[in-house]
Formats: C-alpha cells, structure tokens, sequence
C-alpha cells in the first residue's frame, strides 16, 4: 500500500517550525556536499531563516562561486539584450516571498498586541495565548536576571566601600597616634630647654651673692 503523500504548508507552532527548519538545514547542506563529491561540482546554497539569519554552504569559496554566477548572468544579459528569464523569475520569487513574510510577522504582531483577534478561533487563541506566556516567562526570567546582577554588583560595591572605609580608620588612627607622639615629644623637649635655661641664668647670682656677703664680712683695720 503506497504512503499517502503528506501536504506541504507552513507550520504554525513556533517551536516545531525551527526544529524543522534547522534539521531540514542541516540534510539540505548535507546533500549538497554529497552532490559536490559524488559529481565534481561547485555547489552553493544561501539560505535566511524567518528571523533573517544567513546559513550558506559552499564546496569551495562562496566569493569565487557567486562570482562565476555574477559573471556568466551578466553573459548571457549581454547576449540576450534583456535580463535572464530564470534570473528574473528567482527575483520576483523572492519578491514575493519576503512580501508575504511581511505581511504574516505584521499579522502576527498584530495579535501579539492584541488587535484582529475577532476571526480567530477557540485554538488559535489558545496558541497565542500560550505563545504570549511562554514569551512572558522569558521576560521575567530576563527581568530576574538582570536585577540579580544588579543586586550582586552593588554587594560587591558595598563590600568594597567597607575595607575602604577600615582602611580610612586605620589610617585616621595612626595619623592621631602619630600626632600624639609629635606633642609629646614636643612638650618634652621645651620642657628640657626651659630648665637648662633656668640653670645657666641662676649660677652667676650665686656667685655675686656671695662676693658681696665675704667682703661685708671683712673687719676694717683702719
């Protein structure tokens, strides 16, 4: 019994559509490496995902392919006298493709904002809904994420300012003990100053004293 041929359309969940695109990616550019080694062939493949992210694969340098395509297209245009049908179908293809993506991400933003909801049914609401939580937990996590971050820079900024402001102390403390000695020493050495002073002034009164007091005391023999 022959398998029912599946139908080919765009897959609505977000999250099983780039699972399917990045294991189709990956067997598309394994093919095309094959067909480079089994047939000799200079191959290259260009593909953007939804997101507009460029994925490309090349049996030898993409610049030295592209340029060999560039060159034999601008060829044929010169012989032609008009652009190449299949150049130009490639061209509005892809005109339209990105037309039509446009159109669908700005649906879709749309209703991720809550507008042009009215022709949508029970499942599709459902969809968005869950689309919109599971894009809400992402924000929160972020949203935690960075408040953590913040909470352990300024700890980090706090533990700082503590050893800087012990140093401060242990430094203001000697600084005051060293004052402290400064006066000290100080008061010491005027102190010591003023007895030697008191000394050397005295001895020659004493002396004077006591000349005086020997001559008062000589008999007069006159």
């Amino acid at each position: 019994m022959a398998r029912e041929k599946r139908r080919i359309k765009k897959i609505d969940n977000i999250t099983a559509r780039q699972v399917t695109f990045s294991k189709r990616r990956r067997g598309i550019f394994k093919k095309a490496d094959e067909l480079s080694v089994l047939c000799d062939a200079d191959v290259a493949l260009i593909i953007f995902s939804a997101t507009g992210k460029l994925f490309e694969f090349s049996s030898s340098r993409m610049r030295d392919i592209l340029g060999r395509y560039n060159l034999h297209a601008s060829n044929i245009n010169k012989v032609m006298g008009q652009p190449s049908p299949c150049h130009q179908q490639v061209e509005d293809c892809n005109l339209s493709r990105l037309s039509q993506e446009v159109e669908d991400k700005t649906k879709q933003l749309r209703k991720l904002r809550g507008e042009d909801l009215e022709g949508l049914n029970l499942e599709e609401l459902q969809r968005l809904e869950k689309l919109l939580e599971s894009g809400l937990t992402r924000v929160s996590e972020k949203k935690g994420e960075f408040l953590m971050s913040q909470i352990s820079s300024l700890e980090k900024r706090g533990s700082e300012l503590v050893d800087e402001n012990k140093k401060l102390r242990e430094r203001v403390v000697t600084l005051e003990m060293a004052k402290t000695m400064a006066l000290k020493e100080s008061v010491e050495t005027e102190s010591a100053t003023t007895n030697v002073s008191s000394y050397e002034s005295g001895a020659p009164l004493e002396d004077d004293f006591s000349d005086t007091s020997l001559k008062l005391g000589l008999p007069s023999w006159e």
